[in-house]
């Protein structure tokens, strides 16, 4: 006898062998032992669900001679010639492939004849939403008005493309995605009465990578067990069948990324690509991977997170340490970018390309363009402005010099007090003082951090009297970012030295101006001066 592939050898044959749709099956078998059973059901959701299976069932329970609780019998007459396909009472039509209107006024003719045996003819019309709007419109009025011994079950994967004049006259049933937890125990049983070993970890893996469908967990277990025939089947040999990557890989591929180690990134993607690794697998696992980051990151109860998240209690310390990493709209641009790239491999011809493009995006965030990215681009300025900070502290005098080399020519250095002595107080700054800040502006911000200049840029000059020095940013996110006592003080610390005077800054955005024109003077318009910025 030929060999039969594990969903269609326990295929269920009753209800009570239906996994994950309890809220319908339940539904169903009251109809049938309270003898209300309509004369069309809907069926939708995803492949796999059980919505065939589920309407042969009922098929067999609406003819059976002796339905137990709901249930066909299995193994009167009529259970018998529709479980082998022989019953001219259970027509199936796969509507793909005979989507016609004179496929459908085939039907209509049919239904007129009742039944030669049992009690009802039941049409099965799967993949319903192919048929053509002619073809509907044939099946309107029979659906509208049947013979009393006639049901009608439509199957579909695509609800959305059922026109609502159908969908009305039916009794809707929505066919849930199948927890990883159900199908795991399904093939476990199954396993076990085919004489199979298998991990534990290994089943989890396929009923994950099944995606909620029941037929996909038994097509991918049938292909595993038959590429290691009559060995036990580990987690490693479903990763090697499914040209999947280990959980640790991608912990360390996130490492690096967060690093900036794009060689290293390289290296790790050529030894996915050596191994035989299937990118178009590893790019939807990763997203996966960077949605449990995601989760851990957001929510406010850690426990009922880890129960979604289904993972080991390593894998759990490892992901709890890589949240803290990440910032959440770090996490939300790496989620876009690989769901973006999971679409663009389906079709691509140098998938590897394309996945090393997709990490030299999240290593280079300068590269991108969208919106998203600028807080990570401003992150990674202000870390490297924090370093520069602490090589000017351990320094001194010496990093000044070397970073205004060639740039600008600063006043020699003020000497500083002996050791043992206190610095003395710089004196408050003058009207004039404030002048000769910005007639020197260029050579001033010419010593300050890159990241600095770049918000100084478009910013104005006023003098608001008393000494004080007046910066209005253009963006309420210059304002923000130039407010920060970090910032401030290295301006007024590179102004102290050239004037010898500690200035007031008060920092403001051209939206919101608080001086306005009170008392406010536009230095720049004063004295003619036009700022120029030296990028680097």
């Amino acid at each position: 006898m030929s060999y039969m592939a594990l969903y269609r050898k326990f295929r269920p044959s009753e209800f009570s062998e239906v996994r994950g749709q309890d809220h319908i099956v339940t539904t169903l078998k009251n109809q049938i032992k309270a003898d209300r059973i309509g004369h069309a059901y809907l069926f939708c959701g995803t492949r796999g669900t059980g919505k065939t299976t589920v309407a042969k069932i009922f098929a067999k329970a609406v003819n059976c001679e002796h339905p137990v609780d709901g249930n066909p019998c299995g193994t009167c007459a009529a259970c018998r010639s529709i479980a082998a396909g022989t019953s001219m009472n259970v027509i199936e039509i796969d509507a793909a492939s005979n989507n016609g209107v004179d496929n459908i006024r085939e039907i209509r003719e049919e239904v007129a004849y009742s039944p030669t045996e049992g009690k009802y003819k039941v049409y099965i019309i799967d993949e319903v939403h192919m048929l053509s709007i002619g073809a509907f419109n044939a099946l309107l009025k029979t659906l509208e008005e049947p013979p009393s011994y006639v049901i009608f079950i439509l199957a579909t994967t695509e609800v959305h493309k059922i026109p609502v004049t159908i969908l009305s006259r039916c009794q809707r049933y929505d066919f849930r995605r199948i927890t990883a937890d159900v199908i795991a125990d399904r093939l476990r049983e199954l396993t076990d009465r085919e004489g199979v070993k298998t991990e534990e970890k290994a089943l989890r893996y396929i009923a994950k990578a099944a995606d909620g469908s029941m037929r996909d967990a038994l097509s991918l277990l049938d292909q595993c067990i038959a590429f290691y025939l009559n060995q036990e089947l580990t987690y490693e040999h479903v990763l090697d069948v499914l040209g999947a990557v280990d959980t640790e890989v991608y912990s360390s591929l996130l490492r690096l990324t967060l690093a900036q180690d794009l060689p290293g990134v390289m290296k790790q993607i050529e030894e996915l690509v050596v191994q035989g690794r299937e990118l178009s697998q590893f790019v939807a696992d990763f997203t996966w991977y960077l949605r449990n980051l995601l989760l851990l990151k957001t929510t406010d109860r850690p426990e009922e997170a880890e129960d979604v998240l289904d993972v080991s209690a390593e894998n759990l310390k490892r992901l709890q340490e890589e949240a803290k990493m990440l910032e959440t709209d770090t996490l939300i641009r790496y989620i876009r970018i690989f769901s973006e790239l999971g679409g663009q491999l389906r079709y691509a011809s140098q998938k590897r390309v394309l996945v090393e493009v997709a990490f030299i995006k999240l290593c280079r965030p300068a590269m991108e363009t969208n919106t998203d990215v600028i807080l990570d681009r401003i992150r990674i300025l202000e870390q490297q402005f924090e370093e520069s900070l602490a090589e000017i502290a351990a320094g001194g005098g010496a990093y000044l010099q070397q970073n205004t080399q060639g740039q600008a020519q600063t006043q020699p250095a003020r000497q500083g007090p002996k050791p043992g002595e206190a610095p003395p107080p710089a004196p408050e700054a003058l009207p004039e003082d404030v002048r000769t800040v910005v007639q020197n502006w260029p050579a001033i911000t010419a010593r300050l951090h890159p990241l600095l200049r770049t918000y100084l840029k478009d910013a104005g000059l006023k003098a608001l009297g008393g000494g004080k020095l007046g910066i209005i940013a253009a963006t309420p996110t210059g304002e923000a970012f130039l407010k920060e006592e970090a910032h401030l003080r290295e301006i007024r610390n590179v102004i102290c030295q050239d004037t010898g005077k500690e200035m007031e800054i008060l920092v403001a955005c051209v939206q919101n101006d608080p001086h306005g024109d009170v008392g406010a003077i536009d230095i720049e318009q004063l004295i003619h001066t036009e700022i120029e910025y030296e990028d680097e």
